[in-house]
């Protein structure tokens, strides 16, 4: 059943090619995961030419097939403009990831105290001061004192407004639906306390939002585990986990899911049931995955596309693979499992499938039930560590 999935447990599968959805069913049976089927961006949409409708179409189909009768969810991911609304309404899309990234102001955390108070000068610092500089006993994710209130307004309060603008229109719109914002692709991490800022205004603000993604430290670069201190990250977790308990209106959202098996078992700690897990671009490795089995000559062509288009194509990713490091080997299946080559051909699938994109597909019908087995072993890994 298509629905807004609230508070449940969740784990979002995105599926570039529309043949993926199989092998996510087979994963997520018999596991506590409320599972998102249909989950593309504007980005991914243009990128492989698909719309709205169409991910949705092929998501429905697969459940249809698989006679699945458990609640599912469809996510319009990464939404920037209320222009980018409408489409996935139409569609019956059930979460929507709202992304104000662009009003995010990365350089609040550098600006001296002078620049600061210029730009804090259009916020009502009054009513801001009021709310958050009186508090009776610093909590575990710190207190505010005059300068943080003012680098937190100033890095998100024009966020927190697009947020609020973008939630106002949807409900315009759509009655039920889940509502996530989406801080993780700025330039700096999100404290515990400018993330305990946002949850308060966006609530004190009247919106009715069910995760948030902030940017976690360390590096959550796409399609490979986690680049940083653990240690580190495990009690910034927890001071996370912390804020989210104390409202105890939505879940945590951790955005770059893939293959962050390092991490899992710290969410899983923390966050417990209050969590939802975004994955988009492992599927579609998974998918290449059987291309350097049984479709070598295709595999070899894509690969040497992603060598050329990789410098232009992940400029809109946090990406630090280099080519120059690129394995040089005959077995194909193990570039699959190498850092560089997996960033190389994640961020390069717009230009694969713009190329060879009916070729791909063809492939994977013809080879359907190993895409499918590949794609359950993979997301075992995952789910299993979430437990």
């Amino acid at each position: 059943m298509l629905t807004p999935l609230s508070l449940s447990p969740s784990f979002g599968f995105g599926d570039r090619l529309g043949l993926a959805t199989p092998g996510h069913i087979a994963a997520v049976r018999s596991t506590k995961f409320a599972p998102i089927f249909a989950q593309q961006s504007v980005r991914e949409n243009t990128r492989t030419g698909r719309t709205p409708q169409q991910v949705m179409d092929d998501a429905k189909r697969a459940v249809d097939a698989a006679q699945w009768g458990a609640p599912w969810g469809a996510d319009a991911d990464h939404l920037k403009t209320v222009d980018d609304l409408p489409p996935f309404v139409e569609a019956g899309y059930t979460f929507f990831t709202v992304d104000p990234g662009d009003h995010v102001d990365n350089a609040a955390d550098a600006d001296s105290l002078a620049v600061l108070e210029q730009k804090v000068a259009g916020a009502n610092w009054d009513q801001l001061s009021a709310l958050y500089l009186h508090q009776k006993r610093e909590q575990v994710w710190g207190q505010f004192d005059a300068e943080t209130l003012m680098r937190a307004t100033v890095k998100y309060g024009r966020a927190i407004q697009h947020a609020v603008t973008m939630f106002k229109r949807l409900s315009e719109m759509k009655d039920e639906f889940d509502f996530e914002m989406s801080v993780d692709e700025t330039d700096s991490p999100t404290t515990p306390l400018e993330h305990f800022f946002i949850a308060s205004e966006l609530t004190r603000l009247g919106v009715r939002f069910t995760s948030l993604a902030p940017r976690f430290i360390g590096r959550f670069e796409k399609g490979v585990d986690y680049l940083g201190d653990l240690d580190a990250l495990d009690a910034e977790l927890a001071k996370h986990a912390a804020v989210t308990s104390h409202f105890g209106t939505y879940k945590l959202s951790l955005h770059s899911g893939s293959d962050k098996f390092s991490v899992y078992p710290l969410i899983a700690k923390h966050w417990r049931e209050r969590i939802h897990v975004k994955t988009a671009g492992t599927s579609y490795l998974e998918a290449l995955r059987v291309l350097a089995k049984h479709e070598t000559d295709l595999f070899m062509k894509i690969y040497a596309l992603g060598c050329e288009r990789y410098e232009e194509d992940k400029r809109t990713y946090h990406v630090s693979a280099k080519l120059d490091l690129l394995p040089n080997t005959d077995d194909l299946p193990s570039l699959l499992n190498d850092f560089h080559a997996r960033e190389m051909l994640h961020v390069t699938f717009g230009s694969a499938l713009a190329q060879f994109g009916a070729g791909i597909r063809s492939s994977l019908v013809k080879h359907a039930d190993a895409y499918q087995q590949g794609l359950q072993a993979h997301f075992d890994k995952h789910l299993s560590l979430l437990k």
